[in-house]
């Protein structure tokens, strides 16, 4: 899978959060999109998500050589980010139930172990409402890392997050993104530091 842009800009009314920016992502390779709070890596993950449409330039999907379609690339993308919810209504069983429907699991990995490798067991059945922040942060990092999908989008992953979340989150991003293409937006190198490429939005902001 590859994401590239070619002389990507994008703005808001007059300003231009970040313009000329032409990049190829390439599965295999973590990336990281760097910068100061409200600078636009945000912003750009959006973009690189299909859900928002450059002012000018383009964004393409590759996959095996056939071009996707940003209607199509839904299917080929999972999202944690703070401004995602989860159903609060729903148990954590209920909610990865809920979810499967719509995106499958990564092969060979049941809702069970999903829920053991997160540390959740013991709230299993209480609904996520209850939950504290860093508890609902592990069930969105779950339903994304855990998806069946060859891009996976990390916006600030570990908000709210203590030192065994974060210790967590490295351990399964290792063991499952190893073949896929990650792209994190941080300006923490805590949440990036096993990134191979760093890219600082300032950059493109000409």
């Amino acid at each position: 899978m590859t994401i590239s842009l070619s002389d990507a800009g994008k703005r808001f009314n007059r300003d231009w959060i970040f313009r000329h920016f032409s990049y190829t992502f390439q599965s295999g390779q973590s990336y990281a999109i760097t910068g100061p709070n409200g600078s636009g890596k945000s912003t750009l993950l959006q973009v690189l998500s299909g859900s928002m449409m450059l002012n000018e330039g383009a964004c393409r999907w590759q996959l095996s050589e056939k071009e996707i379609t940003s209607e199509k690339i839904y299917d080929h993308i999972s999202i944690c980010a703070p401004y995602l919810e989860v159903v609060e209504e729903m148990t954590l069983k209920e909610f990865l139930e809920f979810h499967q429907k719509f995106k499958a699991f990564i092969p060979g990995i049941s809702i069970e172990e999903i829920i053991k490798m997160t540390g959740l067991e013991k709230a299993v059945n209480k609904q996520i409402r209850f939950y504290s922040s860093g508890m609902k942060q592990r069930v969105k990092l779950a339903q994304c890392i855990f998806s069946d999908t060859a891009i996976v989008l990390l916006d600030e992953p570990c908000t709210n997050l203590d030192a065994a979340g974060i210790e967590l989150y490295h351990s399964i991003i290792k063991e499952y993104c190893r073949d896929r293409l990650v792209i994190v937006s941080s300006n923490d190198e805590v949440e990036y530091g096993f990134c191979t490429k760093v890219i600082n939005i300032n950059d493109y902001k000409k």
